[in-house]
């Protein structure tokens, strides 16, 4: 680094590393692992990655612990889903080896970007698939492209560990019934553009979605999942065009370990009006409190912050996992690097 990063003001957003790691699959097998410092990607005109949408992604995060030591949060689990993702969508899977080795090789490559402990901000890992192969017909790729990119970043939300305000619109769905919400392709995203855009200019951090079949049941919120506390449980949807967060399963674990009954159903939107705590949990906010859930279409509000703070489940959930990922308490879910 050309000048020291000022690591407790750092955005959520791209700042240039040293290295990133690919690998291609050509000829029905994987290949050697290359490492790039190149920050651009040589692609065909008609490479189904831009044509037909075949991209999938990942995001996991890597931390700098009190003893120095950098700790990369639950990558099996991450493996796992981007399988699930590449499956899901006629791509080739990538070896869950392969994908450990070469998350914990830009790690290294790049652990002078690693913010140090204390400072609040961690390195993003980005894992990316695309489809390479040209062709213009619509059919599966036979070539593709997996590299992990990686950059510092700060917390998502600047305005750090406190309640915003949420929105539910239905002019809006993020997927379709049955579509690709169980897996993370960049589709989903872009179909998440607009309401999300629509919500932030009314003054909204995030988008509470609807079921998108009846529109009677809570989906995701924005690009996380959605949990609350209700009468001291916790609970959180269950649905088959939902992301299935790990981070949302990592916090369902410790709140069973805390004693907390946990639920994972179909949640009415009704069921709002009797709810004590709510946040919005992913990679990149851990949890993310909210204050007041306001429906757009009927005028209702439900309150959950009167003070301005975070409920004390949430506030203890979100410690306790900050905990786990800086090394402050062990809990089987990290991979030290040496």
């Amino acid at each position: 680094m050309e000048k020291e990063l000022d690591w407790g003001n750092l955005s959520f957003g791209y700042i240039p590393t040293d290295y990133n790691v690919r690998c291609y699959y050509r000829d029905g097998k994987w290949g050697d692992i290359e490492v790039s410092q190149s920050e651009t990607v040589n692609l065909h005109i008609a490479a189904t990655a831009l044509h037909y949408g075949q991209e999938i992604f990942e995001g996991l995060k890597a931390f700098r612990g009190k003893d120095g030591k950098i700790r990369i949060f639950r990558l099996e689990e991450n493996a796992k889903r981007i399988i699930d993702s590449a499956k899901g969508i006629m791509m080739e899977p990538v070896p869950a080896g392969l994908f450990a080795e070469m998350v914990k090789k830009v790690v290294k490559l790049n652990e002078r970007f690693v913010p140090p402990y204390g400072s609040g901000a961690s390195l993003y890992i980005r894992p990316l698939e695309i489809g390479i192969s040209a062709q213009v017909g619509v059919k599966p790729a036979s070539e593709y492209l997996f590299l992990i990119l990686v950059s510092p970043v700060g917390p998502y939300f600047k305005s750090g560990f406190k309640p915003t305000n949420i929105c539910i619109m239905r002019d809006f769905d993020r997927v379709a019934p049955k579509g690709t919400g169980r897996w993370k392709v960049g589709g989903n995203y872009a179909a998440s553009l607009a309401a999300g855009e629509k919500a932030h200019s009314m003054g909204y951090s995030a988008v509470l979605y609807l079921d998108p079949k009846e529109k009677k049941y809570l989906d995701e919120c924005g690009p996380a999942n959605f949990f609350a506390i209700k009468d001291g449980r916790y609970i959180t949807p269950a649905s088959e065009s939902i992301l299935p967060s790990i981070t949302n399963m990592s916090l369902m674990q410790l709140a069973q370990d805390m004693g907390i009954e946990v639920e994972r159903r179909h949640i009415p939107i009704d069921e709002l009006a009797h709810i004590q705590e709510a946040a919005a949990c992913g990679t990149a906010a851990v949890a993310s409190p909210v204050g007041e859930i306001d429906d757009i279409d009927t005028g209702d509000k439900y309150v959950l912050s009167a003070d301005g703070q975070p409920g004390p489940v949430t506030t203890a959930l979100y410690n306790k996992l900050r905990a786990v990922q800086l090394g402050d308490e062990e809990d089987g879910w990290v991979t030290v690097l040496d």
